[in-house]
């Protein structure tokens, strides 16, 4: 049998796990709220999914490697663009989240705070 981590379904699954803050652990060490993945009658990988406050974490690092710099660097139309993303995510329901993301972004609350209010304005004259 092959190792667990050299199984097609494993290394098939492994983009989206780390994406997400996950961690693959072998389906023998799943603990309570871990989620095994089976394929072809087989129970191949659990996923120990990240707490939600690391999850915010997480997508801030993401999102900076993704523009390849510290998002306090970026330009403000980015910056909003960010909050934007953040806020589909779920970002701003996570407790001290405005905080973080200001934190983050090199801006205070009160600048967040009018890049959400701007976007709902925008959504509200469509």
């Amino acid at each position: 049998m092959t190792e667990p981590a050299d199984h097609p379904f494993v290394r098939a699954v492994k983009p989206l796990v780390d994406a997400m803050g996950g961690q693959m652990v072998p389906p023998d060490q799943a603990q309570g709220d871990d989620v095994v993945l089976g394929w072809e009658g087989q129970d191949r990988v659990a996923v120990r999914l990240p707490h939600l406050s690391e999850s915010l974490d997480h997508i801030l690092a993401e999102l900076q490697r993704r523009h390849g710099m510290p998002l306090a660097e970026l330009d403000r139309k980015t910056k909003q663009s960010v909050v934007r993303i953040l806020e589909s995510r779920g970002a701003f329901s996570v407790r001290h989240g405005v905080e973080t993301v200001a934190g983050a972004l090199g801006v205070s609350r009160f600048t967040v705070y009018n890049y959400l209010n701007r976007e709902s304005a925008a959504k509200d004259a469509d």
